[in-house]
């Protein structure tokens, strides 16, 4: 794989460079572009990172064939690696694709603003339930997908599936202690409730003692995927919110609302104003025009040939 890399680079003269050729690497990059997008804030954007660095290790090393070897094969055995460790993340992806939300040419502006409407509901009403369960000293703890599905096999225990509607009342209902559910997690989104009494990985990098169960827990799933997630200490009854193995803490209601929205709206309003929404919406010629002018005369020269 390595070698195919290094040919291609050898390959490359200013006589080589045609219009399909150019075509060509503004789609591959463009590809690059969105799989390090769809991958900033997973497991998945180390992987990358640390890939990068060993192929540009082979490229430097053509003069040393020992270690030009051995990285050769670790290439290989990486690229192989990818699709057993990243399974969750590629399946996401791919169901991602497959439901169409990435198609710049389908209007968006109306489900735009019915998301935008149910997103505010639902974060309103799980809001409501935080803070009577902070008020009353009712340990909780709530998962919140964003841009991608959690794969159940994350969990300790999947818990129980609900698929119900969400509602203030459910969700204090579920934290009750004397419901059989309530030391589980919930699993949600902007749709449904998903499930309770999940069973959540411990983060093992948790030092301080103030912190419980639920907090450690919160950490832990926050590190491992792409997800919001809320606590409410049973002794104090104080509001964290997890992310990306961070915890902040203590939060008003208040607070927990104006983070939750800054967090999750970014997301859809990206989906909506992305470069290939604008693109697909009457840029084409415009940027195709840039992209011309941007070029080196010689280059010009040799298109202009085409």
């Amino acid at each position: 794989m390595g070698g195919a890399i290094q040919s291609w680079l050898e390959s490359l003269t200013l006589e080589s460079l045609t219009l399909v050729r150019l075509v060509d690497w503004g789609l591959a990059l463009l590809s690059i572009g969105l799989v390090i997008y769809w991958s900033r804030r997973t497991r998945a954007a180390v992987l990358i990172r640390g890939f990068v660095i060993v192929l540009a290790l082979y490229l430097a090393t053509d003069s040393l064939p020992l270690m030009h070897l051995l990285l050769n094969y670790l290439l290989i055995g990486a690229a192989v690696g990818t699709g057993i460790l990243f399974q969750p993340e590629i399946r996401s992806l791919l169901e991602y694709l497959g439901r169409g939300d990435w198609l710049p040419i389908l209007p968006s502006s109306g489900r735009e603003a019915e998301t935008n409407s149910g997103e505010e509901d639902y974060l309103e009403e799980l809001i409501q339930a935080i803070k009577d369960l902070s008020r009353n000293r009712t340990g909780a703890l709530v998962v919140i997908e964003t841009e991608q599905i959690i794969d159940p096999r994350i969990f300790t225990d999947a818990g129980v599936p609900l698929n119900s509607h969400i509602s203030r009342e459910l969700v204090q209902t579920i934290f009750q202690t004397s419901t059989p559910l309530h030391d589980g997690a919930l699993i949600m989104n902007e749709k449904q409730i998903k499930a309770a009494g999940v069973i959540l990985p411990m983060s093992e990098r948790v030092a301080s003692r103030q912190l419980g169960t639920r907090h450690r827990a919160a950490i832990g799933i926050s590190e491992q995927t792409n997800c919001l997630c809320v606590v409410v200490s049973e002794e104090t009854g104080s509001i964290s919110l997890a992310e990306a193995g961070k915890l902040v803490r203590p939060l008003t209601s208040n607070q927990l609302r104006d983070l939750l929205v800054d967090k999750l709206r970014p997301t859809r309003a990206l989906a909506v104003e992305s470069p290939l929404h604008r693109l697909g919406s009457g840029g084409l010629l415009t940027w195709g025009q840039r992209l011309l002018r941007a070029l080196p005369d010689p280059i010009q020269k040799i298109l202009s040939k085409e």
